[in-house]
């Protein structure tokens, strides 16, 4: 079956150029001019994968508002913003709202295609039931399954972001050393990516774990050079 791709683009040469470089791909692609069309037509069906500009018409910031309401009915619908606002600002508020992907314009659509094949493949990692082929890595209380990008705590999964899955797996890769900055941006395979974007990220993520866990302090901050995971037992002690 052809995935379904929605296009949510107000520029009409853009918006053709994205929808026949996808469908010679053999993906069903809808597309869209504005905000209020498309969250009518995806509220009656719902694509497999978004691609969102956030400047729609008269609207400064439609994207990020139908991203919100589309993730209240589809928490795990993928949402790729497609923009030509690339300030800091706005991709962490575009991270926060929970999509997946911030790639800016000009895009090629070579890599366009790329990126949303990815995407889907992480999906459907996701969505699979199955069992990987690789066993959870296990870190204490922290499991994490690189195959389906899902971390658990204490048998609990993570609503994660993929940046968010990304920069955990990369600090839990050696318990107890610290991971600098420059080895977390990497790891966000993101552009435009500073320390403050990793600090809000690291905000977000210790925020996730402890609603699971009021208790939970395994994310400590390395001032001026990056994060550490900390073990449970050493960061009990040093409450």
């Amino acid at each position: 079956m052809s995935h379904q791709i929605a296009i949510v683009e107000d520029d009409p040469d853009q918006r053709h150029n994205y929808t026949t470089a996808l469908e010679k791909q053999g993906y069903t692609v809808s597309a869209y001019a504005d905000r209020t069309s498309a969250r009518e037509a995806m509220s009656c069906a719902m694509p497999d994968l978004v691609v969102l500009d956030i400047i729609l018409g008269n609207e400064i910031d439609a994207g990020f508002q139908l991203c919100r309401e589309l993730l209240a009915l589809e928490p795990g619908l993928p949402v790729l913003f497609l923009t030509e606002r690339v300030d800091e600002i706005d991709k962490i508020s575009g991270l926060r709202l929970g999509a997946w992907d911030y790639q800016p314009k000009p895009v090629s659509l070579g890599f366009l295609v790329e990126r949303i094949a990815s995407l889907l493949r992480l999906k459907a990692l996701r969505d699979d039931p199955t069992p990987t082929t690789r066993p959870a890595r296990e870190t204490g209380q922290l499991s994490i399954d690189e195959d389906a990008m899902q971390i658990r705590w204490r048998q609990k999964l993570l609503e994660l972001t993929i940046t968010e899955f990304r920069l955990i797996a990369a600090l839990a890769r050696r318990p107890g050393y610290p991971v600098a900055y420059e080895t977390l941006m990497q790891a966000t395979i993101q552009q435009y990516v500073t320390r403050n974007t990793i600090n809000t990220h690291m905000r977000n993520i210790r925020r996730k774990f402890c609603a699971l866990d009021s208790s939970f302090r395994c994310i400590a901050n390395e001032y001026g050079h990056g994060y550490r995971w900390v073990h449970e037992s050493k960061a009990t002690m040093t409450e």
